[in-house]
Order: C-alpha cells, then sequence, then structure tokens
C-alpha cells in the first residue's frame, strides 16, 4: 500500500516515452490568447488585472534595472500555478513534485541573480557575506556560515515547493483511501472523513498558489539584493 501511495510522483510514460513534457507544457495550451481587438472578453480581463497586478507588486521594491526581469517572473508565477492547480485534478500528474524540476527552475535563476550582483555592484555582493561591526574573531565563521547559506538558497526553493505539493498530495491519497475503506463499516464516519477530505483539498487549492508565489517572491528577493 505504502508503494502505491507513492507511484501518483512516478513520472507517466507511454510505450517508454516520458509524458513529463506534455504535462509542461499543456498549461500554455489553456491559456487564452488576448485578440486584436479593443475590448477583451470577462476572461482576458481578469487575466490581464491579475498579471498587471502581481507584476506591479512584484517590481515595487526593485529598482529600474530589475524591472527587465517582470516577463520572467510573472511567466514563472503564472506557469507554476497553472501546473499546481492542474495537479489537483484527479488522475493527473504534477511535474512539480519531482525535485529535479524545481531545482532545474530555482539553480540557474539564483545564479543568474548572483552573477547580476557580481557584476554590476561585487563590493557590496561580497560584502553580504560579513556584517557590518562583526567581532573581528568572529569574522571567518561568519563568512563560512554566510557562504554556506548563500549556496542553500537554490537547495531551500526547491525542496520548499517539492515538499509542501507532496505532502499535500499524500495527505488527500491518504484520506481519500480513509474514507473508502470507512464507508462500507461506518458511513457516519466516512461522510466526517470526506468533509475532512473536502477542507483540505481546498486548503491544498491555496496551498498551490501561495507556493508558487513564494517561489517568484524569494528570487525576487534574492535579485534585489544583487541589483
Amino acid at each position: 500500500m505504502m508503494v502505491s501511495f507513492f507511484d501518483q510522483f512516478a513520472s507517466p510514460s507511454l510505450l517508454g516515452i516520458p509524458l513529463i513534457a506534455i504535462a509542461i507544457a499543456l498549461p500554455w495550451i489553456l491559456f487564452p490568447t488576448p485578440p486584436s481587438r479593443w475590448i477583451n472578453n470577462r476572461l482576458i480581463t481578469i487575466q490581464t488585472w491579475f498579471i498587471n497586478r502581481f507584476t506591479n507588486q512584484l517590481m515595487m521594491p526593485l529598482n529600474v534595472g530589475g524591472h527587465k526581469w517582470a516577463l520572467l517572473l510573472a511567466s514563472l508565477m503564472v506557469f507554476l500555478i497553472t501546473i499546481n492547480m492542474l495537479g489537483l485534478l484527479p488522475y493527473t500528474f504534477t511535474p512539480t513534485t519531482q525535485l529535479s524540476l524545481n531545482m532545474g527552475f530555482a539553480v540557474p535563476l539564483w545564479l543568474a541573480t548572483v552573477i547580476i550582483g557580481m557584476r554590476n555592484q561585487p563590493t557590496v555582493a561580497l560584502g553580504h557575506l560579513l556584517p557590518e561591526g562583526t567581532p573581528i574573531p568572529l569574522i571567518p565563521v561568519l563568512i563560512i556560515i554566510e557562504t554556506i547559506s548563500l549556496f542553500i538558497r537554490p537547495l531551500a526553493l526547491g525542496v520548499r515547493l517539492t515538499a509542501n505539493l507532496t505532502a499535500g498530495h499524500l495527505l488527500i491519497q491518504l484520506i481519500a483511501t480513509a474514507v473508502f475503506v470507512l464507508l462500507p463499516m461506518m458511513p457516519t464516519v466516512a461522510i466526517l472523513t470526506a468533509t475532512v477530505l473536502f477542507l483540505l483539498t481546498l486548503l491544498e487549492v491555496a496551498v498551490a498558489m501561495i507556493q508558487a508565489y513564494v517561489f517568484v517572491l524569494l528570487l525576487s528577493l534574492y535579485l534585489q539584493e544583487n541589483v
């Protein structure tokens, strides 16, 4: 039984061909394309309003140099939200439960912020490794600690997204299994458990959106330190 619980996180394949590429490309097919007309329909209007509000909030703390990242971060936010939400549907696969995919997003983007900081303002970027006013005996220790914390950032980004989504999907499957087992024996308890399952599903919808927002927000904070 424990093995079948984790089967949902295995990458699907058909005739030996991995289907994760289709799962990654599917969200972009679902988004409506803005027409050339002046007046858009309600769906495109809501989509444009959401992206504009998110981009304004994300770019507000950054200077003009960081605004070049607006399109990349907004696209990543919409992409992660869509994948996370589609993964909550029955008989679907969530690519963001794979640590390799999340690290593939986190490491290059984090490395790009570090390279930008080292190129534009190397003194300020290196100054983050040593807080001001540090006692002289603690300088070597703090430099080592800050360097380790700097390199842990992309790992924390990828593991946070993977762990939250994986835990949520496991909880949903465990409680759903309990409902089917309890239904013939104790219908009242099964109904109560199904209510908990419904509430947990609503919570996972919120987690799917919040974790995508946190992923992009932390990247913007790393960018803010280096521009």
